[in-house]
């Protein structure tokens, strides 16, 4: 149901913006998706198809996942996520709490647990194109 609640959230802030906007119709929406939140496209893109009214009716949905690269504080090594060195338990942990991915992963170099996480995290409405 994860999906759900980022669609509604999609959906409510698309609307709230075109309205602002002053557009009667939206017919497209770009929606960058940070591979940390793991997010099941197939479900998310449902949900979408299934949450919009109104002025979005008509509206497409791009998604774009933008991959997580993360960079070491200690040794500054750039290196981006392997979902598939995660146990299942610790990437539920990570789809439901992004931010548990730093008890999970190290340093590929130096092993420290320190690092930032440079790009992949969150959802963002790239665009939103629409008729006045």
């Amino acid at each position: 149901m994860h999906e759900w609640a980022l669609a509604e959230a999609v959906i409510s802030s698309a609307t709230q913006i075109a309205e602002k906007e002053g557009l009667k119709a939206v017919k497209e929406v770009k929606i960058r998706v940070g591979e940390l939140q793991q997010v099941e496209l197939d479900i998310f893109e449902f949900a979408l198809s299934q949450l919009k009214t109104g002025i979005l009716q008509e509206a497409r949905f791009i998604i774009e996942t933008v991959r997580a690269r993360f960079r070491c504080r200690v040794c500054s090594y750039e290196w981006f996520f392997e979902r598939n060195r995660l146990t299942g338990d610790s990437a539920e942990a990570i789809h439901f709490i992004p931010e548990a991915i730093y008890a999970f992963i190290k340093c590929p170099r130096c092993n420290s647990p320190d690092f930032e996480v440079q790009e992949g995290r969150g959802i963002w409405l790239e665009s939103i194109i629409g008729v006045r």
